[in-house]
């Protein structure tokens, strides 16, 4: 017991190595989480003491035990095996599957990303990009909402910058949970809008089995009263249309409803509109060609925000005008199962959508170009400034069209010419690019009556796709 034993240092260090491991992993560690974990605590209670909607528990769940809930669910263990008979695998391969999709989709929520980082970084871009304007449509009925119940939003998908915005207005109310696609998994961005609560969502060619997992993610945060936003559409809008809706993530979230079993779910339709579309002529090119995937990289992306910093700093541009968003009337579900128990899901994409076009808010530059398209050029400015004011006096009252400044109209004359969507003359204003124009137009499609569409090039709208 007590004679001395001789080692060689490399054995000896590997020995302390292993030791220190070990005590790391069973004591360090776990404090060190510990720690973390109630401090984490004490600032979601903190939070929680000022949103309107508190930040659910399951938000907060471990993501490896949130992971485990999904694949566990008896649906998705029905199709693992579906999976494993059509595929003619393993069942234990075919369960490996499910757990891929299921690491795939689910998040890793922090509070600290989301509150600390997410939303400030929101609130500077939106303001410093945009002049912001908020509409409420019955801001009574949203402030009456049930408490406890699940509150969906349900977006029009305008821009890329409608992440942004929305994660900046709904500050207040709670934390989002937004279906991001692909795009949003590239590195090192995915870590970060993994740990805002977004969920990936595959849109091409999913599996029942992929598809199953799915569903049982949003399900589980439906019957938990988890604040989500989803696009209905599917995608972004290629002519500026509000197109028709896409079922998929709408009929999960019916789902996790469970006829009226749980929780009520509360859908709120949100419009937005922009005097200027950061990605317009990019989205217009992908229209017209077919492709999904905008042939845009990032360095292009990068180098496009850089020179607008720099130019935006020298003082030779300014913001990119109005962001306007109009919140809706909210929508229940368990009334509308009243009224509509049949095809539920259908009935509640049309009701969210019909009221999404509705409530189009009015900005300057859709309105511009949907006033140059009833004119002959070229146009005066005078007399297109009677025109918008002909045509805003046709539009109702939940548009939210108030009268722009005369300043904030030259304005973006000036951009639009800069852009060269217009161009000036002695004579007046000509349209220079027809696609474009059309593009921004075409948002106030609900607005405008039959005579005016008819000056408006027809855009090639969507067909219903269920997920």
């Amino acid at each position: 017991m007590t004679n001395t034993v001789t080692l060689p240092i490399w054995l000896l260090t590997l020995i302390l190595l292993f030791a220190a491991v070990t005590a790391s992993t069973h004591l360090l560690f776990p404090s060190v989480r510990w720690f973390f974990r109630r401090r984490a605590e004490r600032l979601v209670a903190k939070l929680n003491e000022r949103l309107d909607r508190p930040i659910q528990p399951f938000k907060l769940l471990r993501r490896q035990d949130m992971i485990q809930r999904v694949i566990y669910d008896a649906d998705v263990v029905r199709e693992v095996g579906e999976y494993a008979r059509t595929q003619g695998v393993r069942e234990d391969v075919a369960f490996e599957k499910a757990s891929d999709y299921a690491r795939e989709i689910v998040p890793s929520f922090s509070a600290t990303a989301y509150f600390g980082i997410a939303t400030r970084v929101s609130r500077a871009v939106a303001k410093w990009l945009f002049d912001v304007r908020v509409n409420y449509l019955d801001e009574a009925a949203l402030s009456e909402v049930d408490k406890d119940a699940t509150v969906v939003y349900v977006i029009n998908h305008r821009s890329n910058f409608d992440y942004v915005l929305v994660t900046y207005l709904a500050a207040k109310q709670s934390a989002l949970s937004y279906a991001v696609g692909e795009w949003a998994r590239v590195w090192p961005m995915s870590v970060f809008i993994r740990a805002t609560g977004a969920y990936y969502i595959r849109r091409r060619t999913p599996t029942p089995l992929y598809r199953r997992v799915l569903s049982s993610y949003v399900q589980r945060a439906t019957e938990a009263g988890v604040s989500q936003a989803v696009f209905p559409e599917g995608g972004l809008s290629r002519n500026g249309v509000v197109g028709l809706p896409k079922l998929g993530i709408l009929s999960y979230v019916v789902d996790g409803w469970r006829d009226g079993k749980g929780r009520d779910v509360i859908f709120v339709p949100v419009s937005l509109n922009y005097d200027r579309v950061v990605e317009d002529r990019v989205l217009i090119t992908a229209g017209r060609t077919g492709q999904q995937r905008f042939r845009r990289s990032i360095g292009e992306g990068i180098h496009f925000a850089t020179r607008y910093a720099y130019r935006r700093m020298r003082g030779k541009v300014g913001r990119f005008g109005v962001a306007a968003v109009t919140f809706g009337r909210p929508i229940s579900i368990s009334e509308m199962a009243k009224s509509e128990p049949d095809d539920l899901v259908l009935a509640l994409g049309e009701a969210c959508l019909s009221q999404i076009r509705e409530i189009t808010p009015v900005t300057t530059a859709p309105l511009a170009m949907a006033a140059m398209f009833q004119l002959q050029a070229p146009v005066t400015k005078d007399a297109l400034l009677a025109e918008m004011t002909r045509l805003r006096s046709s539009f109702p009252a939940e548009a939210a069209n108030e009268p722009e400044e005369d300043k904030h109209f030259d304005r973006v004359l000036s951009v639009m010419v800069l852009r060269e969507l217009l161009t000036e003359d002695a004579d007046g204003y000509t349209i220079a690019d027809p696609e474009l124009a059309a593009f921004y137009a075409n948002s106030l499609r609900p607005h405008l009556d039959r005579k005016a569409l008819e000056l408006i090039p027809e855009p090639v709208l969507p067909e219903v796709i269920k997920l």
